[in-house]
């Protein structure tokens, strides 16, 4: 029986054949076929034909007609997985305690933390005063705030000074555009002032009335404004404090952990400008602290009478820490305080009232130095393994000698951890639980090995595997990585990643050129015009670990999302017969339109990411690799294409044009499924326990590829 559905000018075909049982031969269904209306971009006297420009209107009817019937698609040949999925869905819950709760931490005499509920999607946002035997008060119950909401998020709490009010920011859209509200904790009214299109956060001036904001434009949903609020006051009469009228820059703001001022910040790729106020003068005017030089990055802390910047001054690639007075903070006063070493990424500092410390990265692997104020003593603590994540958790208190940090890695769940930096004691807080009864962390082995990229650099991978899988040609092997924007993806535990594992997966992380795993060199080899050695590096990993017999081709996986799902994008053009499947989530893969529209959020504060095509040189340089530019009349995997039908980030049109034009030209029969979350946006399903459906989506593709759907 065949049935023809209209919809608009998209005419989806779909073949049923009637079995004996009346069950659906799924293999013989026709993909949706999306309509082609040529349309010319031309720019530099050069010509670009996109046959599917007018998906990127979500208000045609006829656009989520497509979407749908691409989702309809989805479903119905995947409808052989469901049951597979719900299983691997309750089994990567079960690991996990529902009614968990974060290590309370201290902060103006209260002790916060967070706990979820049994049944719970969302946590309860709790304190205690003074200690924690004192009553609860619950600030926030995110379960009752999100009925009624597909999507939820709760973002941007903020105390203020005196203990009584709390700022916070709700999204339910999936936009990061917040509503921004305040609470009256001790009545537990809401206040009447609401400012929408917010980034969710607020910070408090010393009087406990005047709150300041960041506000989105909002068409782009750039941060560029700096507002004012008395409360009480009509949100129509908030002062514009300050605009950051340059569209390649964003802003932010906040306060210094001494409490002494409040900080506005400016952003972009390589430029950052600071502007200081006192916390007990609201009213007054903010100073930049060193006005912007083009390439100049620095941050800063405050400490007693000096402010304390990190930054690349004087070509320190790596970055290094200054400090200059109070009152002279222009750059030309700044003093070396930590000098710049080369082999050593300096990351951040925390300050405390007797001792400071650095987070470094060093051969790719974090450090943390303790260092008196006084110069007397100065440690490193102590790590052992070569493929672990260590880093400098939530440390609010100034006035206090213990250190909160977090340790993991790809075999070991994460432990929270109070370091004493005098007596150098330390105290397990708390260690990541795996329920279930069957994990064993002397099961599994991990590893870090080494790369050799086309052009001789060595490129680090992180793999993680059951002790018992055996590595030879027929081993499944999922390849994950990022590789843009300085991002490091360090080698870190997951629960959910245990379903792979069992089952005879190897798990490698790819630490390629465009994060700053090794470096702030590794990051500036991988993007503007070097953004293509992100691509080969993968790529040569995934070679060297046919070549090493650790996996073949028949059984290697890629996966990667947002920047890098543009990786996925780019590898499967370039080097398609290496991959069994790939799965590209929230795609960043139409580089050159979106990066030609400055309407599109986030597009010109990435012109130093990715370069800005309106000049030729990075024009011709962006199209020679954008993955929609670059398909192809060829072969190519099996594919899993996700998006979110409110994503701000990758607009859900790049990856549904995409995925049209790879229907048209592949030539093989291989699989090709476009799920987009029609309530969701970049970040996916908003629940604890929802968002582990969509992973075992991603899952159940990859095992039911390998035959391990059983």
């Amino acid at each position: 029986m065949f049935l023809s559905i209209l919809k608009g000018d998209v005419v989806i075909s779909l073949i049923f054949t009637c079995l004996l049982n009346n069950e659906l031969n799924m293999s013989h269904m026709n993909p949706p076929i999306a309509k082609k209306v040529e349309k010319e971009l031309i720019i530099h006297d050069d010509v670009r034909l996109d046959n599917y420009y007018w998906l990127n209107d979500k208000e045609d009817k006829e656009v989520i007609s497509y979407l749908e019937a691409e989702n309809s698609y989805y479903e119905t040949l995947t409808a052989h997985t469901k049951e597979f999925q719900e299983n691997l869905f309750l089994e990567m819950k079960g690991r996990i305690k529902e009614d968990d709760s974060s290590v309370p931490y201290k902060l103006n005499d209260y002790w916060y933390s967070t706990r979820y509920v049994i049944g719970g999607e969302y946590p309860l946002y709790s304190r205690f005063k003074q200690h924690l035997n004192a009553e609860e008060e619950i600030m926030f119950n995110g379960n009752e705030m999100a009925k009624g909401h597909d999507y939820f998020s709760l973002g941007g709490i903020a105390i203020s000074p005196d203990n009584k009010l709390a700022a916070f920011g709700v999204d339910t859209v999936s936009r990061r555009q917040y509503t921004l509200q305040v609470k009256n904790l001790e009545t537990g009214v809401i206040l009447e002032d609401k400012i929408v299109n917010t980034t969710g956060g607020g910070v408090w001036a010393n009087d406990n009335k005047t709150l300041f904001y960041t506000r989105k434009d909002p068409v782009t949903l750039r941060s560029d404004k700096i507002y004012k609020h008395k409360l009480g006051t009509p949100t129509t009469e908030d002062v514009l404090i300050f605009h950051e009228d340059d569209d390649t820059f964003s802003t932010f703001i906040y306060r210094t952990k001494s409490k002494k001022y409040l900080v506005i910040g400016s952003f972009s790729t390589l430029t950052s400008e600071f502007q200081i106020l006192p916390t007990d003068n609201p009213d007054g005017e903010f100073v930049v602290f060193s006005p912007r030089k083009r390439g100049l990055e620095y941050t800063i802390f405050h400490y007693e009478n000096y402010f304390y910047i990190l930054t690349n001054k004087d070509k320190a690639e790596n970055f290094k820490l200054m400090r200059t007075s109070e009152e002279e903070t222009e750059s030309e006063h700044w003093q070396e305080f930590i000098p710049h070493r080369e082999e050593v990424l300096l990351e951040d500092i925390d300050i405390f009232k007797e001792y400071y410390v650095l987070s470094e990265r060093e051969n790719g692997l974090n450090k943390i130095r303790i260092i008196r104020w006084d110069g007397t003593e100065e440690y490193f603590l102590p790590f052992q393994s070569e493929t672990y994540t260590a880093y400098v958790g939530s440390n609010p208190d100034f006035d206090t000698e213990i250190l909160r940090y977090s340790y993991n890695s790809m075999s070991t769940p994460s432990s929270v951890i109070d370091f004493n930096m005098r007596t150098k004691l330390k105290d397990v807080k708390k260690e990541q639980e795996v329920l279930g009864g069957q994990f064993d962390k002397e099961n599994y082995k991990e590893l870090r090995l080494w790369a050799t990229a086309r052009d001789g650099e060595k490129i680090p991978m992180s793999l993680v595997y059951r002790k018992d899988t055996v590595l030879d040609e027929n081993t499944p092997l999922l390849q994950y990585a990022y590789g843009s924007y300085g991002a490091t993806i360090d080698p870190y535990f997951s629960t959910v990643r245990l379903s792979l594992l069992d089952r005879g997966f190897v798990y490698t992380i790819a630490h390629i050129r465009g994060g700053e795993y090794l470096g702030r060199r590794w990051y500036d080899t991988g993007k503007l015009m070097q953004k293509k050695n992100t691509f080969t590096d993968f790529i040569d990993c995934s070679k060297f670990l046919i070549e090493q017999k650790m996996t073949s081709a028949k059984h290697l996986y890629a996966m990667g999302g947002s920047a890098g799902g543009l990786l996925m994008g780019a590898i499967i053009n370039m080097q398609p017969d290496i991959y069994k499947g790939i799965i590209a989530a929230v795609p960043f893969v139409d580089v050159v339109t979106t990066m030609l529209d400055d309407s599109i959020p986030l597009t010109t504060g990435e012109y130093d990411e990715w370069g800005n095509p309106n000049e030729k040189e990075y024009y011709d340089y962006m199209k020679s690799y954008s993955p929609y530019d670059n398909v192809v009349s060829q072969e190519y995997p099996n594919m899993l294409v996700t998006t979110g039908l409110h994503d701000s980030q990758v607009q859900y049109f790049e990856p549904a044009k995409w995925v049209a034009k790879l229907r048209d030209l592949k030539t093989d029969s291989h699989q090709l499924f476009l799920n987009t979350n029609m309530e969701a946006g970049h970040g996916g399903a908003s629940g604890r326990f929802e968002s582990l459906r969509e992973v075992a989506k991603e899952y159940a593709f990859f095992l039911d590829l390998e035959g391990k759907i059983a």
